[in-house]
């Protein structure tokens, strides 16, 4: 079999800071190190491979379209790097170690916060950290091992490497600002969504486009509540899950009784990352009862 040359995980983790952030100095300072020295070991990392890794872009260096391999390799070995750093440190310290979970808010707020009350209450001797944000962001944290669990809007592609467990389906619904009818589709908007590229936001333009409604977007956000208040006061229509838009006080009525549309969501984790009893248990605590 052919022997890749001695590379060192700083190096690669080195590879990864660069993708993860916007400057060269940035990918220094979320490393602990200076510039300098992410530079040379960046330079040693190529030199070892025999290959440029980097192309510039007017002033800025950026990884090479054909580096990719390169990348997708760093990110693997510095995610099992990582879960293997926190195993050993779970069997030194002889406690229940940490677990990292990210949510969306749906599932934080709606449908889990009494679960993730009782997780912490029952495991006090457990590092508990919860990242609350948009579903593409959580599994980009998931797949680069900050986050050990990621509950989430099931992506249409799903990543390699990612299992997903089915939880729950919300209906959503269509919105309108005070004193609106059931016109037609065709009438809807204009529209305050969540913003392009998220998974949700990609579930509501097909819809959309299958009900024939003009995609006029007025505003973004990715907090519903920010959406919710912006159609009572009138600045357009909206489409949510309905446990958020029409929960009190200051509930929004939907434009139609049945739902436009449904999403799924799921916990995710990496299919290459060591067992880790807690999140067994933190799954477990999620799965609807039978």
């Amino acid at each position: 079999m052919q022997q890749l040359p001695q590379l060192t995980i700083q190096q690669l983790d080195y590879l990864v800071a660069v993708a993860e952030t916007d400057t060269w100095a940035q990918a220094a300072a979320s490393r602990g190190v200076s510039p300098s020295a992410l530079s040379q070991g960046l330079a040693e990392l190529e030199r070892r491979l025999g290959h440029k890794l980097f192309e510039r872009v007017g002033r800025r260096r950026i990884i090479a379209a054909d580096a990719t391999p390169v990348l997708d390799y760093a990110r693997s070995v510095t995610a099992q790097t990582s879960d293997l750093a926190l195993w050993v440190e779970r069997r030194q310290s002889g406690v229940g170690g940490e677990i990292r979970i990210g949510m969306i808010d749906a599932a934080a707020i709606e449908h889990y916060s009494e679960h993730l009350n009782t997780f912490r209450s029952t495991h006090p001797e457990v590092d508990f950290r919860l990242t609350v944000g948009p579903s593409g962001g959580l599994l980009e944290q998931l797949a680069s091992a900050q986050l050990d669990v990621v509950v989430v809007v099931r992506p249409l592609v799903e990543a390699e490497g990612i299992s997903i467990t089915h939880l729950l389906t919300e209906n959503l619904a269509v919105y309108g600002p005070p004193g609106s009818t059931l016109n037609e589709p065709s009438d809807w908007g204009p529209w305050l969504l969540f913003p392009a590229g998220s998974h949700t936001r990609t579930l509501v333009e097909r819809v959309l486009a299958d009900l024939g409604a003009p995609l006029d977007v007025s505003a973004e956000s990715h907090q519903p509540e920010v959406l919710k208040e912006m159609v009572r006061l009138g600045l357009g229509w909206t489409i949510l899950p309905t446990i958020q838009a029409e929960r009190d006080p200051d509930g929004l009525v939907p434009i139609r009784r049945t739902p436009v549309a449904k999403r799924e969501l799921v916990a995710a984790t990496r299919r290459a990352a060591l067992p880790n009893p807690l999140v067994d248990q933190f799954i477990a605590g999620l799965m609807p009862s039978s």
